[in-house]
C-alpha cells in the first residue's frame, strides 16, 4: 500500500508543479500586455489607471484557452479563475501562493500587485453610485425607464414611475424637442422631491441611426369601441376625455383618448349631460358626460361614455339636446399609417424622405434617413427593418432608390411604420457617431442631464469627439455612457473603454436590440457575457437594455421568458425598461424581481443565504 500511496502523492505533486508553471506563465504575460497597450493606457485618467491595467490583464489571460488549467485548479480545491475579472493579478498571485503551500514550500503572503481582491467590487460600487446616484433600498441594481412623450405634460405619470422604483429617467433626444425635454426634467425633479427618492436624468443622443422616413398621415379620426364579451354582447362603455382645446388637461385614466373642445362650451356642461352627434359615418350617437371631482387628480374636463362604436373626427359637431349652443371637436391626431409587407414583396427604400403615400396597390416605398446608405449599398446586402422583425435582401440599387425583396415577415404580413430602425450589418458607413443635431442637442443635455448616452459608437475617435464637445460646452462633470449596439463597437470595445476612461464618470450600455440585429440573435447571449466580463474587469457600470419586460410594459401580461431575462439582468448595475401603456406596472415587477435576486447572485457568483424553502415532512 505504501508505494502506491507515494505514487499517488508524487503524481499529485507533479500535477501541482505543472499548474504552478501555467500560472507563472500567465503572470509573465501581464506586463507584456501593459507594454502592448501602453499608448492607450497613457491617456487614461489617473483615477482609472489601475482599472485600465486590470482590464488589459484580463484581456491578456483571455487570449488563451484556460479550460484545462481551470479543471486542474478546481481538482485541488483552488480558485478556477472564473471570477477573477475585477482583480486578475491579485487572483493569480493568491493562487500561486496557495500552490506553493500545498507543495510544502510554506505559506507566503501573496505578492501585492494590481487591484486587490477586496478592492475590485468596491471600485465598481463606488463608480455605480457616481454614475446613477445613491444605492436604492433592498437592491443594488438600478432601474432606468425611457420616458414617453406624455411625461412632458403628465407629472402624475412621472411621479408614479418614481414611486414604483425608477432610479434613472431616460429622455430620448431622437424624439420630442428641447421644450418637452425641459418639462420632463422638471417633472422628474418634482417627483424626486415629493417622494424623497433621488432620480437621475439620462439623455440619449439620437446619433446617425438609419430610420424609415415618414408616411403620409392618415385621417384625423378616433374610434371608440365598447368592450364586448365572448358572444359579442357589450359589457361596458368606451370612454374618452373631453378637455378644453385652449388649456388641455391630462385624462384621469391612462390610455384614455383626449377630445379637445371649445373651452367656453365646456364650462356650460354639467354632470349627466347627454351630448348628441353624428359620427364620421353619419351614424347617430350619444355620449353621457361624467364630471371629475375638483379635488381629483384630473379636474378641468368630463369623461364621455359611449355604448356603441363611434368614430369621431376633427370638426365633428357636438351638441346638447336642450342647448342650441354646439361645438366642433378640435384637432384630433391623425391615425398612424403603416405599410403591410409579406414575404416575397418588393419594398423600395428612397433617398427622398418626404412623406410616402400608403397605396392599396403598386410597389410600397418609404424613405431612409441616412443618404450615405445609397452610395455604399450593393446587391446582395441584407437589410433589417424594425429591430429585425422584417428582413429583406437588396435586389436593385440606384442613386436614389434601393429595391428590397422581403425574405422574413410574419405569416399574415408585418407592419412597417415611420421612424423604425434600419440595420445593414454588412456595410460600414463613413459617418460620424456624433451628428450635427447631436452637437446642437448637447447644449440642452449639459443643462438638464446627469449623464449622456452616446449612440452608434464605432471607433475611438467617436468617443474622443464627444469628450471634446463636452469640454467646449463646460460639460466635463456630465457622466458619459457608451451604447454598444454595432458590430464595430463590440470589436473595438477595449479601445473604446480606454478612450472613455479619459473622462471622470463613465459607463456602458448593452443595447441588445441593435446588437442582436448587427451580429445575429444566436450570438447575443455570448456577446452580452463578454461585454459584462470586460466591463467588470474595468470596474465600469453596465446598463442592461432593450426589451426587458417588454411584453409586460406593452400589454400588461409578461411572458415567462422575459421574467427569466429580468432576473438575469441583476448581473448589471442598471436595467432599462422601454415605454409602454403598462410601464409603471413593469417597474414595480422589476423592482420586486431585483430585490429577490439580490440575495442570490452577485455578478457570476452565487450567494448562499440560508434557505427556508424546504422542510422534512413528518411521517404520519
Amino acid at each position: 500500500m505504501l508505494p502506491q500511496t507515494q505514487s499517488h502523492s508524487e503524481t499529485a505533486r507533479q500535477r501541482l508543479r505543472e499548474i504552478r508553471d501555467d500560472v507563472d506563465a500567465l503572470l509573465t504575460r501581464l506586463p507584456e500586455a501593459e507594454s502592448t497597450w501602453s499608448n492607450w493606457l497613457a491617456d487614461v485618467a489617473p483615477r482609472y489607471q489601475s482599472s485600465a491595467r486590470n482590464m488589459v490583464h484580463y484581456w491578456a489571460i483571455r487570449q488563451h484557452d484556460l479550460r484545462d488549467l481551470q479543471a486542474g485548479l478546481s481538482a485541488f480545491g483552488l480558485s478556477s479563475l472564473g471570477r477573477s475579472e475585477p482583480h486578475v493579478e491579485a487572483t493569480l498571485h493568491a493562487v500561486r501562493a496557495a500552490i506553493g503551500a500545498m507543495l510544502d514550500d510554506g505559506w507566503r503572503q501573496p505578492i501585492a500587485g494590481g487591484v486587490a481582491i477586496n478592492q475590485g467590487p468596491d471600485l465598481l460600487a463606488q463608480r455605480t453610485r457616481e454614475l446613477f446616484g445613491p444605492d436604492p433600498a433592498d437592491r443594488a441594481t438600478r432601474i432606468m425607464v425611457t420616458l414617453p412623450s406624455a411625461a412632458a405634460t403628465d407629472a402624475r405619470l412621472v411621479r408614479g414611475l418614481v414611486e414604483q422604483g425608477m432610479n434613472v429617467a431616460r429622455i430620448n433626444c431622437a424624439h420630442d424637442d428641447a421644450t418637452a425635454w425641459r418639462a420632463m426634467a422638471r417633472h422628474v425633479a418634482d417627483a424626486a422631491a415629493r417622494t424623497g427618492r433621488p432620480c437621475a436624468i439620462a439623455m440619449d443622443l439620437g446619433g446617425p441611426k438609419l430610420r424609415t422616413g415618414p408616411l403620409e398621415p392618415g385621417p384625423r379620426v378616433v374610434k371608440l369601441k365598447p368592450p364586448k364579451n365572448a358572444v359579442g354582447q357589450v359589457v361596458g362603455a368606451a370612454k374618452a376625455w373631453l378637455t378644453a382645446a385652449e388649456h388641455p388637461t391630462a385624462p384621469p385614466e391612462r390610455g384614455m383618448v383626449s377630445l379637445p373642445v371649445g373651452e367656453q362650451w365646456l364650462t356650460h356642461r354639467r354632470d349627466g349631460d347627454i351630448v348628441h352627434l353624428h359620427d364620421t359615418r353619419g351614424a347617430k350617437r350619444r355620449m353621457v358626460l361624467s364630471a371629475v371631482d375638483e379635488s381629483a387628480s384630473a379636474p378641468g374636463g368630463f369623461v364621455a361614455a359611449v355604448e356603441r362604436t363611434t368614430y369621431l373626427g376633427t370638426a365633428t359637431t357636438l351638441h346638447v339636446a336642450d342647448d342650441q349652443d354646439a361645438t366642433p371637436l378640435g384637432d384630433i391626431p391623425p391615425v398612424e399609417q403603416s405599410l403591410i409587407l409579406h414575404r416575397g414583396d418588393i419594398l423600395e427604400l428612397t433617398r427622398d424622405c418626404s412623406p410616402a403615400p400608403v397605396l392599396d396597390g403598386g410597389t410600397p416605398r418609404i424613405g431612409c434617413t441616412l443618404p450615405e446608405l445609397f452610395d455604399h449599398a450593393c446587391v446582395g446586402h441584407t437589410v433589417h427593418l424594425d429591430d429585425g422583425r422584417i428582413r429583406g435582401r437588396i435586389v436593385g440599387t440606384g442613386p436614389a432608390v434601393l429595391r428590397l425583396q422581403i425574405e422574413h415577415a410574419a405569416d399574415g404580413g408585418s407592419r412597417l411604420r415611420a421612424g423604425k430602425g434600419v440595420n445593414v450589418p454588412g456595410i460600414e458607413l463613413p459617418v460620424s457617431a456624433l451628428t450635427d443635431k447631436d452637437v446642437e442637442d448637447l447644449a440642452v443635455v449639459v443643462e438638464l442631464a446627469d449623464l449622456v448616452e452616446m449612440s452608434f459608437v464605432r471607433r475611438p475617435p467617436d468617443v474622443a469627439r464627444l469628450l471634446e464637445e463636452l469640454g467646449r460646452l463646460g460639460g466635463r462633470s456630465l457622466a458619459v455612457v457608451l451604447k454598444v449596439e454595432t458590430r464595430q463597437a463590440f470589436e473595438h470595445l477595449p479601445q473604446l473603454l480606454l478612450t472613455l476612461m479619459r473622462h471622470p464618470r463613465v459607463g456602458v450600455m448593452i443595447a441588445r436590440g441593435d446588437l442582436a440585429v448587427e451580429c445575429g440573435y444566436e450570438r447575443l447571449a455570448e456577446l452580452q457575457e463578454e461585454i459584462l466580463w470586460l466591463c467588470e474587469a474595468a470596474h465600469l457600470p453596465v446598463i442592461w437594455a432593450t426589451q426587458v419586460l417588454d411584453q409586460l410594459a406593452r400589454t400588461g401580461n409578461p411572458s415567462r421568458a422575459e421574467i427569466s431575462d429580468a432576473a438575469m439582468s441583476e448581473r448589471a448595475e442598471c436595467v432599462m425598461l422601454n415605454k409602454g401603456p403598462h410601464v409603471e406596472e413593469a417597474v414595480g415587477v422589476l423592482d420586486d424581481i431585483l430585490k429577490r435576486m439580490a440575495d442570490h447572485h452577485y455578478k457570476k457568483t452565487a450567494l448562499l443565504p440560508s434557505l427556508h424553502s424546504w422542510r422534512p415532512e413528518r411521517e404520519s
